[in-house]
């Protein structure tokens, strides 16, 4: 069987699977909890696969790039998959044995596709991810009692910044994966692919920092901060294409980051705002 079809079956059951609990459940926190424990997964995996180079994806999605296939791989995964799992977890309230027996799941998908010569370890073990996956789900179910009582304190800006950085992370990257806009070259790695991910993953996580730290500037003008950061963007890139790390390759890359940088910034002091306000469920 093609290599693509084994991803595309997980992608559409996570799929499905989410659908049922938004079914059932018919509410925002779930969404939002969904995003931040796909920020989560995004920050773990900055970690210990773009730098680390864990363990390697061939899904066979895109041909002309090794690892941008690769990083697709791991976006099944950690945008889709375990997060998804994760918050059914939480939302329906399941106990430790749920934990255990999905992370035994889980464990038997890897080994899986390790046999089909679709998925391959360097470092990383089956066990690591058998002894992680339960602080993994565990985490949702902290993080879900924090969405239902709303905080202005570090739960609600932690909350905040992990939404923020699974958004950020997505819109950034996933246009480098398909359309090549840009490639930045900071020298990390031999490989051009793995360089241009590390540092845009390094972008999204001070851009998403950035953005969460200005949704507490209160100004009497509020949208000087939009403006002012659609120049910060343009700055940034213009600095970074001088000291040649970023080379543009179309002529709307950095157009659509400036505007995208905006939406963010809007983007987070809206959803700042309702996780203010959700409602005390259960």
């Amino acid at each position: 069987m093609h290599n693509s079809y084994w991803y595309y079956a997980l992608l559409i059951l996570s799929i499905s699977l989410f659908s049922f609990v938004l079914i059932k459940k018919r509410n925002t926190q779930s969404l939002f909890l969904l995003l931040t424990k796909i920020g989560g997964a995004f920050l773990i995996e900055t970690a210990i696969y773009n730098f680390l180079a864990s363990y390697d994806y061939n899904p066979n999605f895109i041909k002309s790039n090794e690892f941008y296939d690769n990083n697709l791989g791991a976006f099944v995964s950690n945008a889709f998959a375990l997060p998804i799992v994760a918050t059914l977890i939480a939302v329906f309230h399941l106990n430790w044995i749920w934990m255990i027996l999905f992370s035994g799941l889980f464990v038997g998908i890897e080994w899986l596709f390790l046999k089909l010569h679709i998925y391959s370890h360097n470092w990383w073990r089956l066990a690591y991810t058998g002894i992680g996956l339960p602080f993994y789900f565990a985490t949702a179910k902290v993080y879900y009692k924090w969405i239902l009582r709303p905080s202005n304190g570090f739960k609600h800006y932690w909350i905040l910044y992990l939404i923020t950085g699974s958004i950020s992370a997505s819109a950034h990257i996933l246009p480098i994966i398909f359309f090549s806009n840009r490639i930045y070259s900071p020298g990390w790695f031999e490989n051009s692919g793995r360089d241009s991910i590390a540092l845009g993953a390094i972008f999204y996580v001070c851009d998403s920092l950035y953005y969460c730290l200005m949704t507490k500037l209160n100004l009497k003008r509020n949208w000087i901060k939009y403006i002012f950061t659609g120049f910060l963007m343009y700055g940034v890139n213009l600095v970074l294409i001088g000291a040649g790390i970023l080379r543009s390759l179309v002529w709307w890359d950095i157009p659509y980051y400036v505007i995208l940088s905006i939406l963010l910034l809007l983007l987070t002091g809206n959803i700042d705002k309702r996780l203010s306000q959700l409602p005390n469920l259960r």
